[in-house]
This record gives C-alpha cells, sequence and structure tokens, in this order.
C-alpha cells in the first residue's frame, strides 16, 4: 500500500496551528515509514465521515520543531485539535475504530 497523501516536508509553526478555527488533524509520520503506509486505509476510512475536517500530513523526524513541540515519539502519531487546542491524541493507530474512538470524545 502506498500513502495517497504524502507527508509534507512544509509544515506550518506552531503559533500557526494555534490560531486555525475548527477542528483540524495534524498526521505526523515520515513518507518511507512502514507503519505509516500501513495505517493509511483506517486513517482515511475514519476520517471520511468528516467532510471539510482540516487533515495536515506533516514529516517528522529528528530537528522538526511541529514534531517536537508536541513530544511526538512514535508514527504516525495523529494530533486531533479544536480551535488551536489539543483535544485527544491517537498513536500508531490499529483500525479505524481507534481514530473513531478519539473523535467520539470530541
Amino acid at each position: 500500500m502506498t500513502i495517497a497523501t504524502a507527508y509534507s516536508p512544509q509544515a506550518p509553526t506552531r503559533t500557526e496551528l494555534d490560531a486555525l478555527p475548527g477542528l483540524t488533524v495534524v498526521e505526523f509520520g515520515a513518507n518511507w515509514c512502514g507503519i505509516c503506509q500501513g495505517a493509511q486505509a483506517s486513517i482515511a476510512k475514519a476520517l471520511a465521515p468528516h467532510a471539510g475536517l482540516r487533515h495536515l500530513k506533516v514529516e517528522d523526524g529528528p530537528g522538526r520543531p511541529l514534531g517536537r513541540s508536541f513530544k511526538v515519539k512514535l508514527w504516525p502519531t495523529l494530533v486531533l485539535m479544536r480551535d488551536g487546542a489539543e483535544v485527544a491524541r491517537v498513536v500508531r493507530p490499529a483500525s479505524a475504530e481507534d481514530i473513531e474512538d478519539a473523535f467520539a470524545s470530541l
């Protein structure tokens, strides 16, 4: 399986993210990461019912300030934000249900 949309090496700043209105999912990972690639179908399935949701795929790694500001340790990590504040997090989702559970907490 390949990643439909690649993780972007161009990341917004933490200040820009914190200023975003509404719901945002920030997905941290790497294009070469097999676990990230394997999770894409589950992530797509979980996000599909949320039309209009802002979904940012950000390439992470050593020295990447955005991932460090969220203390990301494992990939993929999905950070769910509402009006610039983190409200839920899913690390290495094993299924779409793992992500859907995080949305239920919103």
